[in-house]
């Protein structure tokens, strides 16, 4: 029998998103103005949201006027983003290994939702699904953590209290993942989940790149679009074509 992804399990549960309901709309938000105004994205341009969670991303950019497509694996989150759907946003259950069979002007991979698989072929896999789905002359907006800033300042244990529940966090670096293990006490139970997210450096994300034919042309370390610099830069944002 086959077992679940991590991502499967923990994506879908109501506890994933209690204890990252406090994440910064604004700054996403800010971002994603930024950088779609960056690339001058054209009004009726048709954008893919891969994978797009619950649709806080989605809903946003099309409120800025384009047709959206959120697509993610977990059902709970596309059944929640479906109450938000309109004639120029629609939400799909989609898994990024599958190929995606319309074109795009622009394809967004937020919030570090990359690198989730064992194997560096599915993540290549992922890769090449969304450079089949570019319109001729499409951009692919990859935002991902940087991986060595992760590792300097890594935070090996803490408590976040949300919502009552007391969430137990410990991180790791091991076998090429970064690894964080969440445990807590809801319902007279105790849970387990475990997020794992490859350790990909600025030069491994290239070679994954580079191997299914997406040029770089820009990158970015922070959301308000500074030059990225792998020491201390928080984030790694590619845009490809």
């Amino acid at each position: 029998m086959k077992t679940k992804d991590w991502f499967t399990d923990w994506f879908n549960t109501p506890y994933y998103h209690i204890l990252y309901k406090d994440r910064n709309d604004n700054e996403a938000q800010q971002f994603i103005k930024k950088i779609t105004e960056f690339l001058s994205l054209p009004k009726n341009a048709t954008l893919l949201d891969l994978p797009c969670g619950k649709g806080r991303h989605s809903v946003f950019l099309n409120s800025l006027g384009f047709k959206v497509i959120g697509a993610d694996l977990s059902e709970n989150s596309i059944q929640h983003a479906k109450n938000f759907e309109n004639e120029n946003l629609k939400f799909i259950v989609q898994d990024m290994r599958e190929p995606l069979h319309k074109k795009y002007d622009a394809v967004f991979n937020l919030f570090t939702s990359f690198g989730y698989f064992k194997e560096d072929k599915e993540d290549i896999l992922v890769l090449q699904n969304i450079k089949n789905c570019l319109k001729e002359d499409g951009f692919f907006v990859f935002d991902f953590l940087n991986a060595d800033f992760v590792k300097s300042t890594l935070v090996s244990e803490e408590i976040k209290i949300v919502e009552n529940i007391e969430f137990h966090l410990k991180r790791e670096i091991i076998d090429g993942f970064i690894l964080k293990y969440i445990s807590f006490i809801s319902d007279e139970e105790t849970h387990f989940f475990t997020e794992k997210v490859k350790y990909l450096d600025v030069k491994k994300i290239k070679s994954f790149f580079e191997k299914v034919g997406l040029k770089i042309v820009h990158i970015f370390g922070d959301y308000q679009l500074h030059p990225f610099d792998e020491k201390h830069s928080k984030r790694l944002i590619l845009v490809a074509k």
